[in-house]
């Protein structure tokens, strides 16, 4: 089975939306002129200057984030761990560029820039350009594949990978994700915390936190600390319980196992 979000971002709409981001930071740059180019020349050189590097840039981005970003969800990992290092590899053959275009508009900037101080200025543009990229494609991702569960009557177990099994302990709220604890592991989908508790059907199950929904089966006994509990699952998870919840726990027999 395709991952969505690698279908959904290799879509021509979104290859659309990618140029157009780059294209309007071009224009924003060249009418800015940071770094010193602003005194380079005039504001028609720089913004054909500028647009031209951002475009690079949002192709190398959009060809880079689409190889990684999938394939990094796969293995749970946060964007903050696979972006920085992506960027660094990035910035080479894009600030090789930019550097290339630049001398041949103006050949003094070859001596006025070296070459560390130049990727240095690169690594800063891909480092915020793609976080700031990241974060909205994940929140517009979120927003579709919700919309698309909704519509399709998808099931959270449905997006389980096989090799996790079907018994869904607890799910687990991680920024625009999240997280699927099986017996047998976890796994990362992209959706709201209380639209992946929607799709749990006929699981009997409570949210007991605002980061967690725990299933009642998965329960096999609770942690005492001071006035704060904790559920202790059979996969040797331990849960939080907020205090909001706890009387909502005892009503439904949660806890009446204690430690």
């Amino acid at each position: 089975m395709q991952d969505p979000l690698k279908v959904w971002l290799n879509t021509p709409r979104m290859w659309a939306i990618d140029l157009a981001a780059g294209a309007v930071a071009g224009i924003v740059l060249g009418v800015v002129g940071p770094f010193g180019s602003f005194f380079n020349d005039t504001l028609s050189v720089r913004l054909a200057y500028w647009m031209a590097v951002c475009l690079l840039s949002a192709l190398g981005v959009g060809v880079a984030v689409r190889l990684v970003w999938p394939a990094a969800r796969r293995r749970g990992l946060d964007a903050w761990m696979w972006i920085p290092i992506v960027a660094v590899v990035l910035s080479a053959p894009l600030g090789l560029a930019a550097r290339l275009i630049a001398v041949a508009l103006w050949p003094g900037i070859r001596e006025a820039v070296g070459g560390i101080e130049w990727y240095g200025q690169t690594l800063l543009i891909e480092l915020v350009y793609m976080s700031l990229y990241v974060a909205a494609h994940a929140r517009a991702n979120a927003g579709a594949e919700a919309a698309k569960a909704c519509e399709g009557g998808a099931r959270m177990l449905d997006r389980l990978p096989p090799r996790l099994g079907r018994d869904l302990l607890c799910l687990q709220m991680e920024d625009h994700y999240v997280r699927l604890h099986t017996t047998e592991g976890s796994a990362l989908v992209l959706s709201p915390l209380a639209r992946a508790i929607e799709q749990v059907g006929d699981l009997e199950g409570l949210r007991v936190h605002r980061s967690w929904w725990v299933a009642r089966h998965a329960v096999r006994g609770v942690a005492h600390d001071g006035r704060n509990l904790r559920l202790l699952l059979t996969s040797g998870l331990e849960t939080p319980v907020a205090r909001a919840k706890v009387a909502e726990l005892k009503a439904a027999g949660w806890l009446d196992q204690g430690r």
